[in-house]
């Protein structure tokens, strides 16, 4: 069975193919970031306007990749939510018209779903039960994954997701948008033990996640400092150390929740998904903490950390699998949508 998978929940249009027997035959992705750069985040209303100018080439392209025509698919999955609803509708009217017109099977995607399954893309992969980081711009979720549909969320952030934390601090620093890559480049050059920043919530029981603070103490350290600068050297330098102990501050407190939930569930593996899943002191981190606490840390490849169609594909896969087939004619975004609503 050929599935097309359409992601379209914010600034990246991804569009898949995956094959049952085969695994993924293509794959394309746009990104809106230099769109958004200018802006310093994304703009709702553009990101809906680009899907619309993208989506219909982007699956033509990922056909001819694929050597297909739209009449060798079997079936069309697409996220329906969470996300920009303006954006979701893109995907979902393009996903359920396209099912009408070649009387195919279609399928609702979750998209934190989505992030869950991309592990499953790779040649090492996890199998259930498994315990889920899912870390992202939007999103800083713990999740104790049963098998497909069966998910229990254990932390959840109560403010800022970790990915915006990252994006607002490269802000504060005067880095580009999106701010992750950045802050990690600039955190190789900086000293990680020139400031104590805090780890929120790390004193208290429970698996929820807290930044707002944590970007705050940034700002105020960053205020506080600079004005000793002297020099542009002195600056750099100053916003590297800075960099460096934001990041070493969130890392220790994604890793030791996850310590401590792998310890509350009694799971052996942990997928780490999302866009900060990309960042690879993060990886070293859990990588040598599994080693020492014996438990294996699963990562999707670097191109699969992002938003992507590929994602969307293969859990639309394993949904058609299991005969979650949708049944009705109506076209559904769900700008928010649990993860335990799923079935």
């Amino acid at each position: 069975m050929k599935i097309l998978g359409i992601e379209s929940s914010c600034d990246e249009t991804g569009i898949a193919i995956y094959d049952t027997e085969q695994g993924l035959i293509a794959d394309q992705l746009y990104s809106q970031i230099e769109l958004h750069a200018q802006y310093g985040g994304v703009v709702p209303e553009l990101a809906s306007r680009d899907h619309v100018r993208k989506i219909v080439p982007l699956i033509l392209q990922t056909c001819e990749q694929a050597s297909l025509t739209l009449k060798d698919l079997d079936a069309i999955a697409y996220t329906a939510g969470p996300g920009l609803v303006g954006a979701l509708l893109v995907g979902a009217c393009v996903g359920k018209s396209l099912a009408w017109a070649l009387d195919l099977p279609a399928v609702e995607i979750h998209h934190m779903e989505g992030h869950i399954m991309a592990t499953l893309l790779e040649e090492d992969k996890p199998d259930f039960p498994f315990l889920c980081l899912l870390v992202s711009g939007g999103h800083t979720l713990l999740v104790d994954v049963q098998t497909l549909g069966q998910y229990q969320i254990l932390g959840d952030t109560l403010d800022d997701a970790a990915g915006e934390a990252f994006d607002k601090t490269a802000k504060l620093l005067g880095l580009p948008y999106p701010g992750g890559r950045y802050i990690a480049e600039l955190a190789e050059q900086g000293d990680a033990t020139r400031f104590k920043f805090p780890r929120p919530m790390m004193n208290r029981p429970g698996l929820e996640f807290s930044f707002s603070g944590l970007k705050t103490f940034t700002r105020v350290t960053w205020e506080q400092e600079v004005e000793h600068c002297q020099t542009d050297n002195e600056k750099h330098q100053l916003k590297a150390d800075i960099a460096a102990c934001f990041q070493l501050a969130v890392i220790d407190t994604l890793s030791k929740k996850c310590l401590r939930a792998i310890k509350q569930t009694g799971h052996k593996q942990l997928v780490i998904s999302g866009g900060v899943s990309a960042n690879i002191s993060l990886r070293e981190t859990l990588n040598k903490m599994g080693q020492n606490h014996h438990f294996k840390s699963f990562f999707p490849s670097l191109k699969y950390c992002t938003d992507n169609g590929a994602m969307i594909a293969v859990a639309g896969a394993m949904r058609f699998k299991h005969k979650d087939i949708e049944q009705n004619n109506l076209i559904k975004a769900y700008p928010r949508w649990s993860l335990e609503q799923l079935a």
